[in-house]
């Protein structure tokens, strides 16, 4: 029994010519209100279950039955247990969050009882907590770039869209700037389109590169409230700066995201880099698949990432088209392009 949880869990074992074979996990639930927002409108957690780990659930009230092998009964039963964490703590489940559960546990190898592996309690994907928002690593690869932005002062996350490199970093950067840790956000991201030279566009700075930061400000919007985000960005809390105007600062105090950097060019990467001043920090996130420079152009990000290699206090992540956690769909077509450039070479 899990009292503080509101959880309980049987097991049942099915032997064939003394080798185990399939189990039933019986897991209870404190009522039938909390089983309905654990199992899902219609179940449809459960059947997400399924179809991800190939077992078979049977829910009845506020109790379900894990059918499968061992290894994923058990899994299975791990993440109901998260997901009714989640619940009785008032956030909302969605099928993101019983993914990363999945990933959670399997991240831990065997759960079957009697392994020799690291139990689950003992071993958790990090998160971000903001006051708005509460976010767990998804996957192995997230939970190591949250552990890298905590230690390290420089980290380079590279990778395909969809693997939350940007989202990650601004609710890293929205934390430690609730935190009082330092006491600034700057965010910059290359405007490669319009070579800029914003000039020729309507409206002050702002408004010119607006269209190139709408991912970063979307992502903010998750974790800040609005008007706490028209407030940073009306106080300098938060800082609009195209990379033409990084040139000659020193960035002291400040946490520094730099999205898209797989289109600075080596020159642009080497004065961005050698802007931080004392308690700053920098993130820099891009992908290097994605390069739109002129041809000929040397990728500043790829330059980075290779000269700095080894350097102490820098972390690089590298994020691969598994570990896309938009949508199932989205990591099928980075797999489907990443497959023909293979085939392709």
């Amino acid at each position: 029994m899990r009292g503080s949880e509101g959880a309980a869990r049987f097991l049942e074992i099915s032997r064939k010519q003394g080798l185990l074979e399939t189990v039933d996990v019986r897991l209870s639930l404190a009522d039938n209100r909390v089983a309905g927002l654990v199992f899902g409108h219609f179940d449809q957690n459960l059947t997400h279950l399924e179809q991800r780990l190939g077992i078979q659930a049977v829910a009845n009230g506020n109790q379900v039955i894990l059918k499968g092998a061992p290894e994923k009964a058990e899994q299975a039963r791990f993440v109901l247990e998260k997901m009714n964490e989640r619940v009785r703590a008032g956030l909302v489940i969605q099928k993101g969050d019983i993914d990363g559960a999945i990933e959670e546990a399997a991240a831990q190898g065997s759960l079957f009882p009697g392994s020799p592996s690291v139990t689950p309690e003992k071993l958790s994907f990090d998160e971000i907590v903001t006051r708005r928002k509460r976010v767990k690593a998804r996957n192995a690869a997230q939970h190591i770039y949250l552990k890298a932005l905590k230690e390290h002062e420089l980290v380079f996350a590279e990778g395909p869209a969809g693997t939350g490199k940007t989202w990650l970093a601004v609710g890293y950067a929205v934390q430690l700037i609730e935190q009082g840790l330092v006491e600034r956000l700057i965010l910059s991201r290359p405007a490669v389109e319009a070579g800029e030279r914003l000039g020729f566009l309507p409206g002050d700075m702002r408004e010119k590169v607006d269209p190139y930061l709408r991912p970063i400000y979307d992502a903010l919007y998750d974790f800040m409230e609005a008007r706490h985000v028209e407030r940073g960005l009306q106080t300098g809390m938060i800082e609009i700066a195209p990379l033409a105007f990084m040139r000659g600062r020193t960035l002291t105090n400040a946490i520094v995201l730099l999205d898209e950097a797989q289109n600075t060019t080596s020159m642009q990467m080497k004065m961005v880099l050698t802007r931080l001043g004392e308690g700053s920090r920098m993130i820099v996130t891009g992908d290097p698949s994605q390069i739109d420079l002129p041809t000929g152009q040397k990728s500043g990000l790829i330059e980075a990432s290779r000269i700095l290699t080894g350097v102490e206090g820098i972390a690089r992540v590298k994020f691969a088209d598994t570990d896309v956690v938009r949508h199932d769909l989205v990591r099928r077509i980075v797999t489907a392009y990443d497959r023909d450039n293979i085939q392709g070479q």
